[in-house]
C-alpha cells in the first residue's frame, strides 16, 4: 500500500531564524522520517556530550598557552557516575585537591574556574575562546588574576570553595551546560561575589548558550567583562545586579 508523501509545514520558514524543533511537518498523524532521524541523532549526541571523557591536562596546556598560569584538581566525586548521581559531591574539591590550594595565595580580584560539568566537549570547544577574549578586557582594568582551576567532575558551586581558597573577590566558572536537543556544546559562565561555600544561586550571574550558534566567545568576554566590574566596583552579585548597558534594537523582520 502507497503511503502518502509527507506534507510541509506551512510555517516552515521560521525554521530559517531558530535550531527549535518546529514546523516540522507531518506524514499522516506522525513526524516525517527524516526529522524523527534528525530528533534521534541529536538526542544521542546530548547523552554522548554528558558522558564524553574529559582531559584535564590538554585544556591547562592550552590556558597556559594564553600566559595564565593553572591548576588541575578534582571534585569529591571521582568519576562519572559519581558525578551524576550525586551532585553534592561535584560541589567541593578532593581531599587530595585541596591540598593543592594550601600554600598562602596573594589576593586576587577574580579567580576562574574550568569544568567539564554536563558537557566537556563545550569546555574543550569554547573555554580557551572566552579566555582569550575576555584576558585583554580583564588587563585593561588591571585585575588580579588567580591561577585557572581546571577541575574534573565539577559543579558550578564549587567555584565558592576553589574562590575563598585562593582569596579572590570574584569568581568566574566557565562550564558545560546540559545540553539539549540543538546544543550538545553549550558552555555557560557563572560569577559571584565575595565567594566561599554556602552561597547560592540567587546570589550568582549567569551568562548563557556560549557557542557560535549562540552567544559568541567575544560577545560573552564582554559581558562577562562587565558584569564583573560592577561586581567588584559595588560589592554585590545576583539577582541584585542586572546588565544594564544600553541595548541595540533588532533589525526587523522582512
Amino acid at each position: 500500500m502507497n503511503q502518502p508523501p509527507a506534507l510541509p509545514d506551512p510555517w516552515r520558514r521560521l525554521r530559517e531564524l531558530t535550531p527549535a524543533r518546529i514546523a516540522l511537518g507531518r506524514a499522516g498523524g506522525s513526524l516525517p522520517t527524516l526529522e524523527l532521524l534528525d530528533f534521534q541523532r541529536s538526542h544521542a549526541q546530548a547523552r554522548d556530550a554528558v558522558h564524553a571523557p574529559f582531559d584535564p591536562g590538554s585544556l591547562a596546556a592550552a590556558i597556559s598557552s594564553l600566559g595564565l598560569s593553572t591548576i588541575v584538581a578534582n571534585s569529591a566525586a571521582g568519576d562519572r557516575k559519581t558525578f551524576l548521581t550525586r551532585p553534592d559531591l561535584g560541589r567541593r574539591l578532593s581531599d587530595e585537591s585541596r591540598r593543592l590550594f594550601s600554600a598562602p595565595c596573594e589576593q586576587a580580584d577574580v579567580a576562574i574556574v574550568v569544568s567539564d560539568g554536563l558537557s566537556a566537549l563545550a569546555v574543550e570547544r569554547h573555554a580557551a575562546a572566552v579566555l582569550s577574549a575576555f584576558l585583554p578586557l580583564a588587563a585593561r582594568e588591571g585585575w588580579r588574576l588567580a591561577p585557572v582551576t581546571v577541575v574534573s567532575h565539577g559543579r558550578v558551586a564549587i567555584e565558592d570553595e576553589i574562590g575563598q581558597l585562593l582569596g579572590a573577590m570574584a569568581a568566574m566558572i566557565l562550564i558545560g551546560e546540559r545540553p539539549g536537543l540543538s546544543s550538545p556544546d553549550s558552555l555557560g559562565a557563572y560569577l559571584v561575589f565575595d565567594p566561599r561555600p554556602g552561597r547560592t544561586d540567587a546570589e550568582r550571574n549567569c551568562v548563557s548558550n556560549i557557542r557560535p550558534e549562540g552567544l559568541a566567545p567575544a560577545a560573552a568576554a564582554a559581558t562577562i567583562h562587565y558584569l564583573l566590574g560592577e561586581m567588584l566596583r559595588r560589592r554585590i552579585s545576583g539577582i541584585v545586579l542586572k546588565d544594564e548597558r544600553p541595548k541595540a534594537l533588532p533589525e526587523p523582520l522582512s
